[in-house]
């Protein structure tokens, strides 16, 4: 790997933690999934790396608890997704679309690990724990499959046209 890609790679990495920090104030509305959209079509497989260094920079910023254990599968899963459904025709619409549905499937997917852990307090069974804590979040859930449609709708065309632009200008020298 060149060292010009190490540097784009822990760049875009930190870009995903700032914008997720910059945009906690609003509830379940992020761009991490957008920007890892846009990546994977712009960079294609380095895009696992970019979201590799995003997992290991939030566990140091916030810790390794339970919710870190699904950010080792959630983001690789919409990289895999984006790869999938974006080989042929790539359109804002088709975007929004997948964008949206994995903002409301992410509390599904996040229940995996609640499957293992049996409530020792109560008689709850680990599918118990995860489909109280998915339901629970349902409303959540809702806000960020629509938050995450609407800014694909609205951001996706710019921010691929600036990132072609300058990956075209700088980084392909």
């Amino acid at each position: 790997m060149r060292l010009k890609d190490t540097v784009i790679i822990g760049m875009l990495g930190a870009l995903l933690v700032a914008v997720q920090v910059g945009l906690a104030f609003l509830p379940n509305i992020e761009l991490v999934s957008l920007l890892i959209l846009v990546f994977t079509r712009i960079f294609g497989k380095k895009t696992l790396y970019i979201i590799s260094i995003f997992i290991l920079l939030e566990g140091f910023l916030f810790g390794f608890g339970i919710w870190w254990m699904n950010y080792l599968y959630v983001w690789f899963i919409l990289y895999f997704l984006a790869s999938f459904f974006g080989r042929k025709e790539d359109t804002v619409l088709k975007t929004a679309l997948l964008s949206g549905f994995y903002g409301l499937s992410f509390g599904a997917l996040c229940t995996i690990p609640y499957f293992f852990f049996i409530n020792y307090h109560s008689t709850q069974s680990g599918f118990q724990n995860a489909l109280a804590y998915w339901i629970s979040g349902i409303p959540f859930d809702i806000t960020h499959g629509i938050g995450n449609f609407v800014l694909a709708l609205f951001l996706y065309r710019p921010l691929m046209f600036t990132l072609k632009h300058l990956v075209t200008s700088y980084y392909a020298n």
